[in-house]
């Protein structure tokens, strides 16, 4: 058993974690530009799911539909971008990563003008759904990227910029859609879409090298090759994604993921239907407003985390006299999940729900439930990425698997929830959800080498 725990702790080296990569010795002024390229296209893919809120009556009235048709299309999209990784990564194995982000990018640009354009429901249904289909190949892609070119000890800030652009769609796409939709057309919001992929598509072909070529030009012998070619069919079998998921460290942390998108997309997805009767607004544009503190939160929490992030793991490593473990940093959100998020959350529901406080109050609560949600997301999600260094893509998907899955499920349930017991029991029972994954992540935190041990023995791996 021990000599099983120090061959985990040593997937990944003092500096520890990551085998040597060429990738790793690019310049700073080269990552940092990928790392601009691949937050882009994370913005452009989150911004669609949330621009349209703001607009729901005005597309509802032009599409012949109400607006729970286009709420339950918005969580058919979630869906989509969650098993979009089982479609994307094997096509990234057959022609490249780099061709298969660029391709993937092309068509959510054409999706992205097909509903700009949809005069029917079924059109408009199809061209979000197939846009939603590339989803989460940009995060995950990007994130292994990311692994890619930056060391360990400075991932954890990376992934925060990395992150401002995941969490910037969703928080202030709405605030652009109320603007969009009160001095133009929702169509508008669409084709606002297209102009940032287009964007996106140009900066990734001037700036993302292939790392995968790179990297592996010392390791590209006809033996390699071969090997490479015969193991493309297994690729496309997306099992290999869900056997991962027999790591316990990896579920839970998949799962935490998971409850923290039931939060961040019920936030997100209600607060028109909440502020709207309460403060009794009138127009897309000042309801929209509303969107800017929680995503001011999410900005500095990405940021913030990323920081505080690499600083623990770095604390750990002199601690252990070099050595360092990927569950190592998740010491760094604790306080966020079990502490900032969960008071936040309470008091933004129970003004609201009680009407005390005036605007300001939950305005301000939800700017730090925001801040708290993004200060342990971002060591989840570096932690994904490291755990299993040599199935990180796969990890990575697994994550956003999950995590898509519940923000679908909160997306089309939350309103009719809140109607049904209030907005004070639905955040209540939303807070719960997330501290029972700060517990999970206190687990982790503990215990993840003996949980990994055990699916190693489990697997036969040793």
């Amino acid at each position: 058993m021990a000599q099983t725990k120090a061959k985990l702790a040593s997937t990944e080296q003092p500096a520890g974690l990551d085998q040597p990569r060429p990738s790793l010795s690019l310049p700073a002024w080269r990552k940092n530009l990928i790392l601009f390229s691949v937050s882009w296209m994370t913005l452009v893919i989150t911004y669609s799911s949330t621009a349209l809120l703001p607009a729901l009556p005005e597309i509802s009235n032009e599409l012949s539909t109400t607006q729970e048709s286009i709420a339950i299309t918005n969580a058919g999209v979630f869906l989509a971008m969650g098993f979009s990784s089982f479609i994307w990564i094997p096509v990234g194995h057959l022609i490249g990563r780099q061709r298969a982000y660029n391709l993937a990018i092309f068509i959510l640009c054409g999706c992205s003008c097909g509903a700009a354009v949809a005069t029917k429901m079924a059109i408009f249904t199809t061209m979000r759904v197939l846009a939603g289909l590339t989803g989460t190949y940009f995060m995950v892609a990007g994130q292994t990227m990311l692994a890619d070119i930056f060391e360990p000890v400075v991932r954890g800030r990376a992934v925060g910029f990395f992150m401002v652009g995941s969490v910037s769609g969703p928080a202030f796409a709405p605030c652009i859609g109320g603007i969009l939709v009160t001095f133009t057309h929702w169509r508008y919001i669409f084709w606002v879409q297209v102009g940032m992929g287009a964007i996106g598509l140009v900066t990734s072909l001037l700036f993302i090298p292939n790392l995968d070529k790179m990297n592996s030009s010392s390791a590209s012998g006809p033996e390699n090759r071969l090997k490479q070619k015969e193991s493309i069919n297994c690729q496309f079998n997306p099992f290999r994604v869900f056997v991962l998921l027999v790591y316990p460290n990896v579920f839970l942390a998949d799962l935490t993921c998971g409850l923290l998108a039931w939060f961040q997309y019920g936030l997100l997805t209600s607060a028109r239907s909440i502020f709207n009767p309460r403060f009794h607004l009138t127009t897309a544009l000042v309801s929209g407003l509303f969107y800017i503190a929680p995503g001011t939160g999410f900005l500095v929490g990405s940021v913030a985390g990323g920081r505080l992030s690499d600083r623990t793991v770095k604390r750990y490593i002199k601690r252990r006299d070099g050595l360092r473990l990927p569950q190592d940093r998740l010491n760094s959100g604790l306080f966020m999940i079990l502490g900032v998020l969960p008071l936040s959350t309470l008091i933004y529901a129970w003004t609201l729900q009680k009407e005390i406080g005036g605007m300001a109050v939950p305005i301000i609560s939800a700017f730090f439930a925001g801040l708290g949600l993004m200060g342990i997301f971002n060591s989840l999600n570096t932690y994904t990425a490291e755990v299993l260094p040599a199935e990180k893509t796969e990890v990575i998907s697994s994550k956003y698997l999950v995590q898509y899955l519940f923000g679908a499920g909160t997306t089309g349930t939350i309103v009719p929830l809140i109607n049904a017991i209030g907005v004070g029991w639905t955040f209540t029972i939303s807070m719960i959800m997330c501290m029972f994954g700060g517990i999970l992540t206190l687990l982790i935190s503990r215990k993840g080498i003996d949980m990994q041990e055990w699916a190693v023995r489990k697997l036969g791996k040793d």
